[in-house]
């Protein structure tokens, strides 16, 4: 494999990195948003907030990116197809994110709520003074697994268009015609970017553990 090759997949590999980091963000602060109102008492915000949980959850992620493709054009809204996949990879990982907060949110002790309740703290403040903060530590295991599975789960996004790491392993291949070291290679890169969030997780996880907090 020549240099300019590598290169290549090596960029594609930022790419990948940039669409699931951005997708990752914003899925987490519609997760964030979509884990509150599944636990609000008002049945005319939880039942909205689930059916979205359930449809995301249900629907394959393949399928999702195809829909949203097909339907902002038709909605006359007419996007890059980056843009399309990120929006798609944003409202995937969002329904996962969320039930993971939700497990999260349910897990804060009802003494600090009170707590709060008696300092005159609104509802508001609470979930970003209190809630918000407790239930991203207890979830934290499980939103970088879900990055990960998200970022691996981005080599779909090449359906509507997209140039990441997949796809460009497989363009390189049609011209080049050396599958094995090509996708040996993206193979190879996707486990380096897998290993390195994982280790920014652990390190994370130490950071905001309960014995330093």
């Amino acid at each position: 494999m020549t240099l300019i090759t590598f290169a290549l997949l090596l960029k594609a590999a930022c790419y990948t990195v940039a669409i699931s980091g951005v997708s990752i963000v914003i899925g987490f602060l519609i997760g964030m948003g979509v884990a509150a109102a599944r636990l609000s008492t008002s049945r005319w915000i939880a039942i909205p907030a689930h059916a979205f949980v359930s449809f995301f959850r249900g629907v394959p992620l393949l399928v999702q990116l195809l829909l949203i493709y097909n339907l902002l054009p038709f909605l006359g809204i007419n996007v890059p197809s980056v843009v399309a996949a990120v929006v798609g990879l944003s409202l995937c990982t969002a329904a996962y994110q969320a039930e993971n907060l939700r497990g999260g949110f349910a897990s804060v002790p009802r003494g600090l709520i009170e707590a709060a309740d008696m300092t005159g703290l609104s509802p508001f403040q609470q979930l970003v003074r209190i809630r918000a903060p407790i239930a991203f530590r207890l979830t934290l295991p499980s939103l970088v697994n879900e990055a990960i599975l998200i970022l691996k789960a981005s080599s779909l996004v090449s359906v509507v268009g997209v140039i990441e790491l997949t796809r460009m392993a497989q363009d390189l291949d049609t011209s080049l015609y050396k599958p094995i070291q090509l996708y040996a290679t993206a193979g190879f890169l996707y486990f380096l970017i897998n290993r390195c969030l994982a280790f920014a997780g652990a390190s994370a996880e130490r950071r905001f553990s309960w014995g330093r907090a």
